[in-house]
């Protein structure tokens, strides 16, 4: 089984274009399903689902996650990289003050990566899109709760300094060794 690593951070902060790049370079990635799931919505009438029905969004996360975390058996190098991790979801319901089932927890606890890297807000890359809403000054708290949530899960958070992506990958890669 490769090892599973996190990429993750608040939004607008690189970890898409990271992931990206690391798959340019031969490492396996597992793309973030969050964009998926909103243009499917917006496909059928509702904006932002996050927004009207966080519980539903997050479930269609939650489930996306899982699979993706599940089929690793796919994958045949020592390593795999996460464009955002289980414990994101909690992260964000936590942010926006959403009560949600203990499972969310508990899903989050039972499944557990081996590593994760932490992107930093970066305001010189920060853009808003249909899909991403959320103002810079939002974005830094995102950033802080979602280091928060996965310290309270137990993990150990390595952040990656900002800087060019080769700069940024070859962080990564010293980290692991590889």
């Amino acid at each position: 089984m490769p090892k599973k690593i996190v990429i993750t951070g608040g939004p607008g902060s690189g970890k898409t274009s990271l992931i990206n790049f690391l798959a340019k370079h031969g490492f396996q990635c597992v793309q973030e399903i969050s964009r998926e799931i909103t243009l499917q919505a917006q496909k059928e009438g509702i904006d932002q689902l996050f927004l009207t029905d966080p519980i539903l969004f997050s479930q269609k996360l939650l489930e996306g996650r899982l699979k993706q975390f599940k089929e690793t058996y796919y994958f045949q190098k020592s390593i795999l990289f996460y464009d955002r991790g289980l414990p994101d979801i909690t992260a964000y319901m936590d942010y926006t003050s959403t009560n949600y089932p203990n499972y969310f927890k508990e899903t989050c606890q039972n499944y557990r990566y081996d590593f994760v890297f932490l992107l930093p807000p970066w305001e010189e890359i920060y853009l808003q899109d249909n899909e991403r809403y959320e103002t810079f000054e939002e974005a830094k708290k995102i950033y802080i709760n979602i280091l928060n949530t996965y310290k309270n899960y137990g993990y150990n958070i390595v952040e990656v300094p900002s800087g060019s992506l080769e700069f940024r990958m070859n962080f990564i890669k010293k980290y692991l060794s590889v």
